[in-house]
């Protein structure tokens, strides 16, 4: 099944829900470091915006509305190697092509962070631009700490932001 994906349709989500979740779907609490709603939130943009659950065998992505999900649904690191690997494989599912280029970037892409132990921890949605100094800055809403349209660039440590162009 072909579809196209709707970025408006996801930010508009995005904006919607970022300070103050949807209640139809499972919160997940961020206690001690560790857990937290970030990817669940992304998920739940990239399907406002048009994808479908995929319920393979493999790497499945998909929520039962009940408050049970994939890992792929909820987990940064492995939505992260999800999108990828839908791209290299060309699966006809939503996908991500990792981009360097800020300027390549549109709302409704994916901005994931990689640890200094190499793995993915954190992910936010672009929902918003601030074009300044010759630089396309992107603007991200995220669950776990509940934001709207702040920088990208992150208080805490990090050792890079993986941006993921979506497309279908």
């Amino acid at each position: 099944m072909t579809s196209k994906y709707d970025r408006k349709l996801a930010t508009s989500y995005a904006m919607k829900y970022a300070l103050e979740p949807n209640k139809r779907y499972k919160f997940y609490e961020y206690v001690n470091g560790n857990g937290g709603d970030c990817t669940n939130f992304v998920s739940q943009c990239l399907m406002a915006g048009g994808a479908t659950m995929d319920y393979n065998n493999v790497r499945p992505w998909w929520y039962d509305g009940r408050g049970k999900s994939s890992i792929c649904w909820a987990v940064a690191n492995s939505l992260f190697w999800y999108l990828k690997t839908n791209q290299k494989l060309n699966r006809n599912v939503i996908k991500g092509l990792e981009v360097e280029d800020l300027s390549k970037l549109e709302i409704g892409d994916v901005v994931f962070y990689e640890n200094y132990n190499n793995s993915i921890f954190h992910s936010a949605i672009i929902t918003s631009f601030i074009d300044e100094y010759g630089i396309h800055e992107p603007r991200i809403s995220q669950h776990s700490y509940n934001q709207i349209n702040e920088t990208y660039v992150k208080d805490y440590e990090y050792k890079k932001a993986h941006f993921l162009k979506i497309t279908f």
